[in-house]
This record gives C-alpha cells, structure tokens and sequence, in this order.
C-alpha cells in the first residue's frame, strides 16, 4: 500500500521540498513549475465559475494550484464550520466562507507560511475576515478539536503527505458525526514505480505520492468514514511537464471523492 512514504524516504527533504515548491508559487505565481495554477485553469479544466471567482481577490485565485473541485461535490449550508485541509491561498476557503454566511466558520489550515499570509489577506480583501480563520499545521496532525467540522474540503493535497493512514484518521477525528469529506486528489490506475515514489521533486508535483484509485476507498473505509465514492474526474495535468515524467499507463488524473463520518460508531 502506497499510504506511506518508500522505506529509508527522507520525509523531512519532502516536506522542505513541498514547502519550498508552494512558498514559491506564493511569491511567484507565473513562475515555471510542473503543474497549472490559477482562475483560467480553475474554470478551464476543473468546471469553476468564472464569474464567482473574479469576485475573489487575486491573492487567492492566482495561486489556486488544486486538482479538482471539491466544491461540486456537495453542499454547504448556512452557518457550518467548514475545515480547508491545507487551504494553500485560500481560494476555495473563500468560497466555503461565503457558502456558509455569516452564521458559519471556514478554518484553513497550510504548513506554508507565505500561503497562509496570501489566504488571510485574500480574506480581508473580501470582507471575510470575520468568518475565516488561517492556522499553521500538518495534514497528519491538524490544529482543530475533535468533532467540530461540518465538512472538510482538501485538494490536491492529500497526495503530498507522507503518511496517508493518519492523514485519513484526523479527518475522521475532526468531523462530527454525520459529517462531511468533499476531497479532490490525484490518482493513479496502478502503483507508481519505486523511482517515482522516492523523488521528492514528483512528490511536490502531486504526482510521486499519488494513490492508486482503490488505496483512495480502502484508506477512508479503514479510518471509519463511509459511502465513499469518486463522483467526477478531472483531466488536471494535461500539457504540463509533471505528465511527461511518468507513463500513460498509469492514467494520473485528478479526482472528487465523497464520504462521510457515519451518524454512529
């Protein structure tokens, strides 16, 4: 199971190397890397609304970097807490915010500090402060109580974690009953050579980490959520450099997946 990281894989140099890759996007978001960012892709190949994103401040949208659109997933209504799982520059934080209104809470949580400026000055811009909250963290240890989120959206970030069982058992931990995953991630049809899972550098391109598609269901039925489902499938690597560095066959693309926290143990 590719939940973990390669035996001996250096876990600290793929944190750095994640970090490091997203503190640039922060800083540079025009800049060269592996992967699409911002509005045009997130209308283009992943069915955003163009017109509800240019009411966003560019802080957020033009670092926007994620794989699906965990959004479409479900709803969120009035007044529900809503965790952005590694929220990155708060794009879709912002849109959580404002699906859940005044009444509700959006709490994102990044291990990028130059991803949390952006997120929280996006906020501010767009008169949101008051409903969002960004917080320092790690997917496999979040800074929020236990059973006190509605719903939790991520994307394209489950696949960057070196340990996925725990990464699962948080969210698990952190939803109420009855609660809500809408996650977007990367997936691959057949397990990724050794070579691709020890290279940092496809890691930090959300591809060296992916999990086959069936590891997907397994991991969040084994941390107790149940009716997963992959519910919409997303292109999101087309004409990039990271698809050239692994093999068709492997059909890398991204995915929105829906579970839920059972009402009962």
């Amino acid at each position: 199971m590719a939940a973990t990281c390669p035996t001996g894989f250096d876990v600290d140099r793929l944190r750095a190397a994640v970090r490091e890759t997203y503190e640039r996007v922060a800083y540079d978001p025009d800049g060269d890397f592996h992967f699409h960012r911002g509005a045009n892709y997130a209308c283009e190949y992943l069915g955003y609304d163009r017109h509800e994103l240019e009411t966003l401040p560019k802080e957020s949208t033009a670092r926007f970097a994620g794989v699906g659109n965990p959004l479409r997933i479900g709803a969120i209504g009035p007044g529900q807490t809503v965790l952005d799982h590694a929220c990155g520059a708060g794009m879709d934080l912002l849109l959580a915010a404002r699906r859940s209104g005044p009444w509700g809470r959006a709490i994102g949580v990044d291990m990028t500090a130059a991803m949390r400026e952006c997120a929280a000055a996006a906020a501010a811009k767009a008169g949101l402060a008051k409903m969002v909250e960004v917080r320092a963290g790690l997917l496999e240890d979040l800074p929020v109580d236990d059973e006190s989120i509605d719903v939790v959206i991520s994307n394209g970030v489950v696949n960057l974690s070196p340990d996925k069982t725990e990464v699962f058992k948080e969210i698990y931990r952190v939803l109420r009953p009855g609660g809500r995953l809408f996650l977007a991630d990367v997936v691959v049809q057949r397990e990724l050579t050794l070579v691709a899972r020890s290279s940092p550098d496809l890691w930090a391109a959300c591809i060296g980490g992916a999990l086959p598609e069936r590891e997907l269901y397994e991991l969040s039925a084994a941390a107790g959520l149940s009716d997963g489902s992959v519910v919409e499938r997303f292109d999101c690597f087309r004409n990039t450099s990271a698809a050239d560095k692994v093999s068709e066959d492997l059909k890398v693309q991204g995915v929105n997946f829906f579970a839920r926290k059972p009402l009962s143990s």
